[in-house]
């Protein structure tokens, strides 16, 4: 996954913003963040639920795992961009959006 196609997705999704967050960037809708993205560490990080977070683990935990502590348990969730397959990151990211957006996102989002 490289920067610019990691951009463009992020991007769009309804009301989607980039800003500076830090040294990251970040991606958020109406001021929530879902995802961040360290160009250094060619890591995202991503806003899941528990049962996102539980589930994209499962999958590979050395491509997808939980950060440590507390802010692991509140389903932020890093993932490998060097080491994920496109299909598997999508997907992460349409549920990080999906986490913070409001219903009314949402739903332009499945429509």
């Amino acid at each position: 996954m490289d920067f610019e196609t990691f951009r463009e997705l992020a991007l769009s999704f309804p009301e989607a913003t980039e800003e500076p967050h830090f040294e990251k960037v970040s991606y958020r809708v109406r001021k929530k963040i879902f995802a961040t993205l360290d160009l250094d560490k060619r890591t995202a990080v991503l806003k899941l639920t528990e049962e996102y977070q539980a589930r994209f683990a499962e999958m590979n935990d050395t491509v997808i795992y939980p950060l440590k502590g507390a802010w692991g348990k509140q389903g932020w969730t890093i993932v490998e961009l060097e080491k994920v397959s496109g299909e598997v990151f999508k997907s992460a990211l349409r549920c990080a959006y999906r986490t913070v957006a409001p219903k009314k996102l949402i739903y332009k989002l499945n429509s």
